[in-house]
């Protein structure tokens, strides 16, 4: 089993001039002050930071908004063994997230989403969340600070049974953990090989976006249009690109989260909030994503 390497402060201080000291310590003496915080390391306090780009006040922010998250979103972040949670292993054969080498001409890195089972009744929303999320926690701490983040999901072969099976609470729930939350600078959240269906899912998710993610939001239906921002070559074979088969990438992507199954179990048995030590009033599932009754669910025959 492999133990996950977070890049050291003293690196992430090489790559980003403006980190100072300072300002991890005066994080360092606001988390011991939120007695319902785990322990966080200097290398996490980096990421965050970096990720606001220096704000201590916003930072503050998205570190209580990370582990809040992951502590009320069991559906996305409990059960995450990838050798014995029959569920996840399912999603496995019906997906593929791998993050993919190279960057963009703005040096941004790229993790990437594509069904390979495309049975509709086969696609279970949470659990293929569940794996994409698994796999941006080791490109995210396992890469440290980036120029960039772009998220890119190839939406061939998807159809409206798979839209049907999207709930709009567990879209919110990952809309609000993408930008409340996750310590990256996200730079784009592009669809490739788009067809009618995604104008119903984006539907679905344009009353959780804010103006932000909105505006890096890009929907390609064909390669010129994906070319111009991301270099076809770093892709997968199939789509044209040099980065290896898709069968090879998302077996070393499996083999990656197999290899870090002790590191996830970790995570979540030390890596959450204690509602009970929370300073002021504990928070629950309600509080911070509204009713679930309070959407109509999609109906689509």
């Amino acid at each position: 089993m492999a133990l996950l390497q977070l890049v050291s402060l003293e690196e992430e201080q090489k790559r980003n001039p403006e980190l100072k000291k300072a300002d991890i310590q005066s994080l360092r003496e606001w988390c011991q002050k939120q007695p319902h915080l785990p322990n966080i390391t200097d290398s996490e306090l980096a990421l965050f930071l970096h990720s606001n780009y220096y704000s201590i006040e916003s930072t503050k922010s998205t570190i209580d908004v990370y582990y809040t998250v992951r502590t009320h979103v069991p559906e996305f972040f409990s059960n995450r063994d990838p050798m014995g949670q029959k569920e996840l292993r399912h999603a496995f054969n019906v997906a593929v997230h791998t993050s993919l080498d190279g960057t963009t001409r703005d040096g941004h890195k790229i993790i990437f989403g594509k069904l390979i089972d495309l049975d509709p009744s086969h696609y279970v929303y949470n659990d293929c969340m569940k794996y994409f999320c698994m796999v941006l926690d080791l490109w995210m701490l396992g890469e440290g600070t980036l120029p960039g983040h772009i998220i890119l999901i190839d939406m061939e072969g998807v159809v409206f049974g798979h839209a049907g099976r999207l709930s709009p609470m567990g879209l919110k729930k990952f809309l609000y953990y993408l930008q409340e939350g996750l310590p990256v600078r996200l730079k784009g959240l592009h669809f490739m090989n788009t067809t009618p269906v995604m104008d119903v899912i984006l539907g679905m998710m344009k009353p959780f976006m804010k103006k932000s993610l909105m505006d890096m939001l890009f929907v390609h239906s064909t390669k010129d249009s994906l070319e111009k921002h991301i270099p076809l070559e770093i892709l997968p074979n199939e789509l044209g690109g040099k980065a290896g088969s898709m069968k090879d990438l998302h077996a070393a992507s499996i083999k990656k989260l197999e290899e870090h199954r002790s590191w996830f179990q970790d995570d979540e048995a030390n890596h959450r909030v204690n509602e009970t030590l929370r300073p002021g009033k504990a928070k629950n599932v309600t509080d911070i994503f509204g009713v679930e009754g309070s959407f109509k669910k999609l109906e689509i025959d």
